[in-house]
């Protein structure tokens, strides 16, 4: 497993991630890993539109425009 050291850090960041830590019962360490852990996740798009949405009061509302198009053979010249 790889180790990282994070300079340069504010004082007032590190005082609230231990605090955090403290609240989920975790070490520094622990509560900084998993931070980092989700940060870094791929989001699911579908997801995550969906979070925004419920924001701002659903998409129930949105009309879905029907489709006309039809799919076209790529031309390769």
């Amino acid at each position: 497993m790889a180790s990282i050291i994070v300079r340069g850090l504010d004082a007032a960041v590190k005082q609230r991630l231990v605090l955090q830590a403290k609240e989920h019962g975790h070490s520094m360490e622990a509560e900084a890993r998993d931070i980092l852990t989700r940060a870094t996740g791929q989001p699911h798009i579908g997801l995550a539109l969906l979070r925004v949405a419920k924001r701002v009061n659903g998409a129930d509302g949105l009309q879905v425009p029907e489709r006309s198009d039809t799919a076209r053979v790529a031309e390769f010249e």
